[in-house]
């Protein structure tokens, strides 16, 4: 019996590795690494946008979404307008948690009150979010957010979501899902093999069943599908621990940890996300984060990161392209 059994559990493990990835579905060559190298914040600050535009003129960074309450859009849609071919989605913003630069809904309180705390701003943590929000004042918000790109003469390439709020309550993530179909957005969620996101991210409650049905949904409504994310960068400061430390240690430090990280992803579509700043004064009054973005921005323009990627053939694509070779498909 037992012997049976390990059989029967080797059979379908063999058989689930060699379902062909998403890449692959896209026409990717098999066994290929393809990175999407993502850009998160852009609009939150002067210096977001700024170190956005550095990481990808000057680096290898190609993707980014942006915040649409925040005050800085405007400022980041005058780019847009001089480089059309940006791949720039929408980072669905449902939470605002700087103690002193903050924002609210798109919606405003009167139509959607359960987003918002005692200043008026959207909660400052997912967790108070998923204990006030219904689940129609997170569609109502994320749709006025994808209404006001659209305003502006922006087509998002893609959605994702700020602290991955849609993705606290079920309830929550279905409505996100549900948006990015009925509008034909690519959306990000992992449906593939997922080996890097249950490393990292075990405290989600994602199970390889639900997220591979989940993923065949999103591909079934002629969506792009991610193998799998990369999502630990924001925990990588100075090196040992330093609290303070020179750009060159930080950006040594860096882009080692993204070298050996992207050095143990398996083959895939993969979706690396960053934060990349060029902090100015002002910007540690806002977050005590500075040295983690700018380490980010700087790793992306690093020659040695470049010719790790380069050595070691890994491709870089972008959520526009992956949405139009979905496309093709049918």
């Amino acid at each position: 019996m037992k012997k049976t059994l390990f059989i029967i559990l080797l059979f379908s493990q063999n058989i689930f590795a060699q379902e062909p990835t998403y890449a692959e579905k896209l026409g990717y060559t098999k066994g290929s690494k393809v990175l999407i190298l993502h850009i998160d914040d852009v609009g939150m600050s002067y210096d977001s946008n700024l170190g956005a535009i550095k990481a990808m003129e000057e680096g290898v960074a190609n993707s980014l979404s942006m915040m649409m309450p925040c005050p800085w859009i405007p400022d980041f849609f005058k780019y847009l307008e001089t480089h059309p071919q940006t791949d720039a989605g929408l980072h669905l913003t449902l939470t605002s948690e700087w103690k002193g630069y903050r924002w609210g809904p798109l919606m405003g309180k009167p139509a959607v009150p359960g987003l918002v705390d005692k200043q008026g701003a959207l909660w400052p943590s997912v967790r108070a979010t998923a204990t006030n929000a219904t689940p129609d004042e997170i569609e109502k918000e994320i749709r006025a957010q994808i209404d006001r790109s659209r305003t502006m003469g922006w087509e998002p390439t893609h959605l994702d979501t700020h602290m991955g709020t849609v993705f606290a309550r079920k309830d929550f993530l279905e409505r996100y899902l549900k948006v990015a179909m009925e509008e034909k957005i690519p959306v990000m969620f992992p449906g593939g093999h997922n080996s890097m996101i249950f490393q990292t991210e075990k405290e989600a409650g994602l199970t390889i069943e639900m997220t591979t049905a989940v993923g065949k949904q999103l591909w079934a409504a002629g969506l792009p599908v991610i193998d799998d994310l990369h999502n630990v960068s924001y925990g990588w400061g100075c090196p040992e621990g330093k609290k303070d430390c020179s750009d060159s240690e930080l950006l040594a430090s860096k882009t080692k940890k993204y070298i050996e990280t992207i050095e143990s992803l398996k083959p895939g579509l993969t979706m690396v996300i960053m934060h990349c700043t060029w902090p100015s004064e002002i910007f540690k009054h806002i977050s005590e984060s500075g040295i983690v973005r700018k380490g980010d921005a700087m790793t992306m323009m690093d020659p040695v990161f470049k010719k790790y990627l380069e050595d070691n053939k890994i491709i870089l694509t972008t959520w526009r392209e992956v949405g139009k070779r979905r496309k093709e498909l049918k």
